[in-house]
């Protein structure tokens, strides 16, 4: 059988040295970073994709382990694997650059849960990092490489320099790339159950997979929480190997955001316009990369707790750019209807009661469900 490099697993990256933050940064000295990913698709071999993206020195990798995790910081020992770079045990990253470890010849399967560990031995720095990983990591002093179990170790909410898995796939095989936000990334769904709408969706499918490059706080038009969502479509997508359809999901930190940040001062935000200008000239840009493109309306979000984050113009501009979405003048191949699937029907500018994660803004386990269930799943012939 033909076989290909196929992506498994992505992790979208966010530069420490942004402001304003969202998220809290940090760096590492001899530290053995232990952290997880759960495959979404599975192939004869896989190789681990590490990222000094946005770091401003040299990264030393003193050592990287790949193995498969049982619970906790645990690893099956058996399985515990060293992993090589160009055939040597370490690897300098330079600064603004990412690496692909060399293969290892292990069949892996979609929904296996895997454990990356890397051996920092100097000072990092602050790290290339990711928003929502895909659980908890965990970090120990010195070299721990293959200890099965961390004792004692320091946990963190972030994930660090791990960019994603390919896995050697079949040839031929086809996966999207769930692209956005927040409600694309998973945030406040319950961490470690792989519970995002993009992963949840991804289960229903019959053929391929999806991988996720949401990143929490993005927009569509403006840098703030990572690059805007244009300036990732040739890193995130175009370069993700096998991509052939992209879901979208952006706009509730367009509105949002820029009243939160200067809260208690009024702020503008993007004009409808402006906004369904980014989204024809997102989709016009995937298309020209023959990739298939389902957008989808902005979810719901009045009344959130979050201070600014709601206003009246937010809220016009959020329902004239639905409007147009769900018409037939929108440049996507289709769109699902992400605000339907968790709205309130007695307030159906509010996340309904059951799917509200608690901050009025995110959904929780059963709102991401009710989004992958409302898709058409004819829309991925994957």
């Amino acid at each position: 059988m033909t076989t290909t490099w196929t992506a498994a697993h992505r992790a979208a990256a966010i530069n420490p040295h942004e402001s304003p933050a969202l998220f809290e940064s940090r760096g590492f000295t001899d530290q053995t970073v232990r952290q997880f990913l759960r495959l979404a698709g599975g192939g004869d071999a896989i190789r681990i994709r590490l990222t000094n993206r946005y770091g401003r020195e040299p990264l030393e990798i003193g050592g990287a382990h790949l193995a498969l995790r049982t619970e906790g910081s645990g690893i099956d020992p058996g399985s515990d694997t060293p992993l090589r770079f160009s055939g040597a045990p370490t690897v300098t990253i330079p600064a603004g650059e990412e690496t692909v470890s060399d293969p290892v010849e292990l069949p892996v399967h979609a929904g296996e849960e895997l454990s990356v560990s890397l051996y920092l031995p100097g000072d990092t720095g602050l790290t290339t990092f990711t928003a929502i990983p895909y659980d908890t990591g965990h970090a120990v002093p010195g070299n721990q490489l293959s200890a099965q179990l961390l004792e004692d170790p320091e946990e963190f909410a972030t994930g660090h320099l791990l960019a994603g898995a390919d896995v050697l796939a079949p040839a031929g095989t086809r996966i999207a790339v769930a692209f956005g936000d927040s409600w694309i990334e998973g945030a406040a769904t319950t961490p470690g159950t792989d519970n995002s709408f993009p992963a949840q969706l991804s289960r229903r499918l019959q053929h391929g997979w999806i991988v996720n490059a949401g990143i929490s706080g993005n927009r569509l038009l403006t840098d703030a929480i990572g690059e805007h969502l244009l300036a990732r479509i040739d890193h995130d997508v175009l370069a993700v190997p096998g991509v052939s359809h992209v879901i979208v999901h952006i706009g509730l930190n367009d509105l949002g955001l820029p009243g939160h940040f200067a809260h208690p001062e009024p702020a503008e935000g993007p004009t409808a316009a402006e906004f369904k200008a980014g989204l024809t000239t997102l989709a016009d840009r995937l298309h020209a990369a023959g990739l298939t493109v389902i957008g989808s309306t902005i979810g719901p979000y009045k009344g959130t707790v979050h201070d600014g984050y709601d206003t009246e113009t937010g809220q016009a501009v959020r329902h004239e750019v639905n409007t147009w979405l769900l018409g037939d003048t929108h440049p996507f191949d289709a769109v699902i209807d992400v605000a339907a699937a968790v709205a309130d029907p007695a307030d159906p500018d509010r996340i309904h009661p059951d799917h509200n994660a608690g901050d009025g803004l995110h959904v929780n386990d059963a709102g991401a469900k009710a989004i992958a269930d409302a898709v058409d799943v004819t829309l991925l012939n994957l």
